[in-house]
């Protein structure tokens, strides 16, 4: 599995057209909007009323499904029910669902290809997460390891173990 992403923009092709997930699941601090709920900016399905004078934040904020041409339709963030994103400090890619669908992740065809990213990533030494909330899960390639409430300053180690089942994986706080 391969992610053609273009960094800092969109992928040929791709436009955010009536999806604005992304105003929804972020928190923005710049305008006092938590997460989970719509951006009183964002005129759902349709846009942000202040195009034009956006915060930093939102004018940078490119998705996973807008920057990777090869990412199918169903992976549209308003049709997934959560965005997904690259994280640039660490390459990691971080996924927050819609509180309203916190289970989307989970349902097929995405929880197979994200295992499937899962193990791409974990081959490069990055990571999938994907968040409800604040509540972490740590997706691999045969398994999901909850992590539990995680903020921007939490980290965390990953070590191969041996299990009840066979080789696993453990995740810690660090």
């Amino acid at each position: 599995m391969s992610m053609v992403i273009t960094p800092y923009g969109s992928a040929p092709g791709r436009e955010c057209g009536s999806c604005t997930m992304c105003c929804k699941v972020y928190t923005l601090p710049e305008i006092n909007k938590p997460a989970g709920v719509w951006c009183k900016f964002c005129n759902p399905g349709k846009g942000c009323k202040i195009h034009d004078n956006v915060p930093d934040p939102c004018r940078d904020f490119f998705c996973l499904w807008m920057t990777d041409g090869t990412m199918p339709d169903e992976w549209r963030p308003d049709r997934a029910r959560f965005v997904l994103t690259v994280y640039p400090g660490n390459g990691f890619v971080y996924g927050q669902a819609d509180l309203g669908s916190p289970g989307a992740w989970r349902r097929a065809p995405y929880h197979d290809r994200l295992r499937a990213m899962a193990k791409a990533l974990l081959e490069q030494r990055r990571h999938l997460l994907m968040f409800v909330g604040d509540q972490a899960t740590l997706v691999m390639p045969d398994e999901d390891v909850p992590l539990g409430k995680m903020t921007a300053d939490d980290n965390f180690r990953i070590e191969p173990v041996f299990g009840p089942k066979g080789p696993t994986w453990r995740a810690t706080k660090a």
